[in-house]
């Protein structure tokens, strides 16, 4: 199958790309590479500045509703967005505002919060981060136990969450709580928005196996929120948490990051023959890694082709992100054997290759496989919903 994009989606991909060749001058990374605060690039004030241009243009909110800061964009106009922005590795960061609060607060949010928060994370100037797992409710998140309690015009909080990205910037927080610890697990959970700076919130960092800080446990201890903090209807949380937008969900970022790291691992081995070149096993293998990238890309594409015609991929989509993640995982393990022990040394060390991001790619790919899902869970809906298989 061969896809083919339209001749507006092609003039989109070109505005993309000259406004990244105009904001990302060449480079534009080496100030980061020293620095081992995870996210340090995307959360740089470069980055704000950044993300800022990117709202002017009604971009950072590309499919929303033009009536709340998008551009209500198509389908494939989000994923050729999407795709321009991973190739390049712009600072866009985790935006859970625009992933998940925006789109949540659009169907089950009170005008007044429409007005209040909207218009916010549109024009970055609030960041979000979303309060889901827990220590005992990871892939069963249904069994979160983390409990809210109505305590006259005031809910109150108590309870933990985990991995809970950029909660350390954040300014609000999107939080699934237990209302009623009586009913089935999915019926008793509501949403509430969260100032972060509310007393009785604790921070906490996790540190990934990289050294670098972007995960975070949340402990909340009498914390005291206004009763109009509850979005939705009470104990309709669940359905809210798994509400999802007409939005592009192909996973064609992971193949677009993964297909730039191979071309500068091929740049790398022309550049170096007698280092990596001339060995018939780089070549092979990076021959391999580019036909899985066609792969993996016409996987992606398949996925918004569906959701543009109307359709929901809902195996597609677990085969699109399944295959991403593990591709990347792939591709840095062969990039760690091309460089030998070089590729082992940290970007600041004065001998490593590619400035050390092999390095860095490596450790973080392992992450690929598990946030959003992990393989396991990927694997299982593929088998249930695309098979036909039965649980268990």
């Amino acid at each position: 199958m061969e896809f083919r994009f339209n001749a507006e989606e092609e003039a989109f991909r070109t505005e993309v790309r000259e406004f990244l060749k105009a904001e990302l001058t060449p480079g534009w990374q080496d100030q980061f590479d020293n620095d081992t605060e995870f996210l340090a690039a995307q959360q740089s004030q470069f980055a704000r500045q950044f993300n800022k241009k990117l709202a002017q243009r009604r971009w950072l909110t590309l499919p929303w509703p033009e009536e709340y800061g998008g551009l209500k964009a198509s389908i494939m106009q989000q994923m050729v967005y999407n795709e321009e922005m991973a190739y390049q590795g712009a600072p866009t960061g985790l935006n859970m505002g625009v992933a998940w609060v925006g789109p949540s607060l659009m169907i089950y949010g009170s005008e007044e919060q429409k007005k209040r928060f909207l218009p916010a994370i549109a024009n970055h100037d609030e960041i979000w981060c979303t309060l889901y797992s827990e220590p005992e409710a990871g892939s069963d998140l249904a069994s979160l136990q983390t409990r809210a309690v109505k305590d006259g015009d005031e809910w109150v909080i108590n309870g933990q969450k985990i991995w809970t990205s950029g909660a350390h910037r954040s300014d609000w927080g999107w939080l699934a709580a237990r209302t009623d610890p009586e009913a089935p697990k999915h019926k008793g959970i509501s949403m509430f928005i969260l100032p972060m700076d509310t007393p009785g919130i604790s921070v906490r960092p996790l540190i990934n196996m990289a050294g670098m800080h972007g995960f975070n446990e949340v402990f909340f201890e009498d914390v005291r929120i206004p009763a109009n903090y509850i979005v939705g209807q009470e104990n309709n949380g669940w359905y809210q948490l798994a509400v999802a937008l007409d939005f592009e969900r192909s996973s064609v970022a992971g193949v677009a990051r993964a297909r730039r790291w191979w071309e500068d691992l091929v740049s790398f081995s022309k550049e170096h023959r007698s280092f990596v070149g001339a060995r018939p096993e780089v070549r092979h293998r990076l021959a391999e890694i580019g036909v899985e990238l066609e792969a993996g890309q016409n996987l992606c594409y398949r996925v918004a082709s569906l959701q543009q015609a109307g359709k929901i991929p809902n195996y597609e989509a677990s085969i699109a992100k399944l295959y991403s993640s593990e591709l990347g995982l792939r591709l840095a393990g062969s990039g760690m054997e091309m460089l030998g022990l070089y590729g082992q040394l940290h970007p600041r060390s004065k001998y490593a290759h590619l400035k050390g991001r092999i390095e860095r790619y490596y450790q973080l790919s392992v992450a690929e496989t598990i946030g959003g899902g992990t393989s396991e869970i990927m694997r299982n809906i593929i088998a249930m919903r695309g098979l036909g298989l039965p649980k268990g």
